[in-house]
């Protein structure tokens, strides 16, 4: 059968092939040849079909629109928290962590004293955990690994087993037969979460929360960025050791009032951040009886409440209204396991409330912020071992008062006098002799250079709205005992003219 090609009448026989395939390109070779040299020089060329170039096109159009519109727009919300923290305690905080102090792999690092972190008892925390691993999945009870406690949906609020474990590890931290209703308990990933939740059901966008100062840096966020509400310092002085007066917090009030800004609460911090001091039971009295008058609420951060050494008498709040006769639909409590307990990265705080419909409130919204199945398990088996909860208390009392004594001694021998507080993991240190300046410019010239160049990171009072310009905050549970020395020797370096004058 003969093959047929193009132009078979012309190439026949042999070549027939060949030459029928040449043919027709060449054929379209010097068309195409022909019309490019009859097409005007003037006219432009037509638009290629190539991917290259293509996009070229769109490209130019699209930026010129691009450019008519504007940048893109985020919310105002997220553009006011995306912007750079000038605030020295976040500063100070970001600088430690990028250059981390450690005795052996870096000893020209910064030494964090800005964190409130209590590492004292984690060698306790390790040790429980090493021994208490299979527990911990398996549930003490034993038997086989239940995965439906774990991988399926748990109450947003926190199961009862960890509330009622809660309630008891709090009645062992507080003494003298405080008890607490788990029933009355919202458990939320972090103190941080519980605090922004009473915000919510508090307060409206624009009303405002009486705050002590100094107070802890943090507060500015957590119960403002997403709330909208304002804080309103209320300032103690040294001359009364930082302790809050009501004729204080009445001015504060009727201050705020007269900007029309309605007050919603008040907010304690007990015992305080960041000056250690307690507040007693005849102010915690006064205080109830203050908010009574101004029908208004009080929210009482207790969540440094196991960290009292000394002999020191912690009084909850919860333990005043359960022997008074005031109205408790008022009272609210955050608490937390990352100082007591030394378990930050776990993540568990908790409101406590004797308002039923704050707690309906705060169960529905802790869906944003519900603790984890597994940690939750983990927080059971832990709390519930009550020989080494009792041993844990103990010790870490212990340990941080022998800490405080070496570092407090440490500071005196400096000339730098700390305020006479018995709790919590830090001092309030007295530098007002060491500030070139006074003011708050002379403050935060000391704490650059005690960062930059002595390589240590406090938080100066300014950060914690002092009024008192040359305080600072030394966080010294974040230290072993052998880098005390090491802290005294980088601050007489840099202060050592001055403190040698006392």
């Amino acid at each position: 059968m003969r093959l047929v090609v193009p132009l078979q009448g012309v190439a026949q026989g042999r070549g027939g092939l060949l030459l029928g395939s040449v043919i027709p390109c060449a054929l379209f070779c010097f068309l195409q040849l022909y019309f490019k040299r009859r097409r005007s020089p003037s006219d432009p060329p037509p638009p290629s079909t190539s991917s290259s170039n293509q996009p070229g096109m769109t490209r130019h159009s699209s930026l010129s629109n691009l450019l008519s519109r504007g940048p893109l727009r985020i919310s105002s919300l997220a553009t006011s928290i995306a912007k750079p923290d000038d605030s020295p305690y976040y500063m100070g905080l970001d600088k430690a962590s990028e250059d981390p102090y450690n005795r052996i792999a870096n000893p020209d690092g910064v030494i964090q004293l800005g964190l409130s972190e209590n590492r004292l008892c984690f060698d306790l925390i390790e040790k429980w955990t090493s021994e208490n691993l299979r527990d911990w999945v398996m549930g003490r009870e034993g038997g086989d690994l239940s995965i439906s406690g774990i991988a399926t949906y748990q109450p947003y609020d926190g199961t009862m087993k960890l509330k009622m474990a809660m309630a008891g590890f709090m009645s062992r931290v507080i003494g003298r037969d405080v008890s607490y209703e788990p029933s009355q308990m919202v458990l939320t990933a972090g103190v941080t979460p519980a605090i922004e939740t009473l915000c919510f059901c508090l307060a409206d966008h624009g009303n405002a929360f009486l705050v002590p100062t100094p107070y802890y840096p943090s507060f500015d966020r957590d119960m403002k960025w997403r709330t909208g509400v304002e804080l309103i310092p209320v300032h103690c002085r040294s001359k009364d050791d930082f302790v809050l007066s009501i004729s204080v917090l009445d001015q504060a009030f009727n201050q705020t009032r007269k900007r029309e800004t309605k007050i919603r609460g008040i907010l304690l911090s007990n015992p305080a951040n960041p000056v250690g001091n307690l507040l007693s039971r005849e102010m915690l009295e006064a205080l109830l009886k203050f908010a009574e008058e101004k029908n208004i609420h009080i929210i009482s951060d207790e969540i440094f409440a196991g960290s009292i050494y000394e002999e020191k008498e912690f009084v909850s709040i919860a333990e005043v209204v359960g022997s008074e006769d005031v109205d408790k639909n008022r009272v609210h409590i955050v608490y937390g396991l990352s100082k007591d307990l030394f378990l930050p990265g776990v993540r568990v705080g908790m409101i406590y409330s004797f308002n039923e419909n704050v707690l309906a409130a705060a169960r529905k919204l802790t869906r944003f912020s519900s603790v984890s199945a597994p940690t939750q398990r983990l927080l059971v088996s832990m709390l519930s071992d009550t020989r080494f909860i009792v041993e844990y208390i103990q010790t870490n009392k212990k340990r941080i008062q022998d800490m405080r004594d070496l570092f407090v001694a440490g500071l005196e021998e400096l000339g730098i006098k700390c305020t006479d507080s018995r709790s919590s993991l830090y001092c309030w240190a007295d530098m007002r002799n060491l500030i070139p300046t006074y003011g708050e410019k002379g403050e935060l010239e000391l704490w650059e250079k005690l960062l930059n160049v002595g390589k240590i990171n406090l938080t100066p009072g300014s950060a914690c709205h002092c009024i008192e310009p040359g305080w600072f905050r030394c966080c010294f549970t974040t230290l072993d005992k052998e880098d005390v020395h090491v802290v005294m020797e980088r601050i007489r370096k840099v202060v050592g003219s001055r403190t040698s004058c006392g």
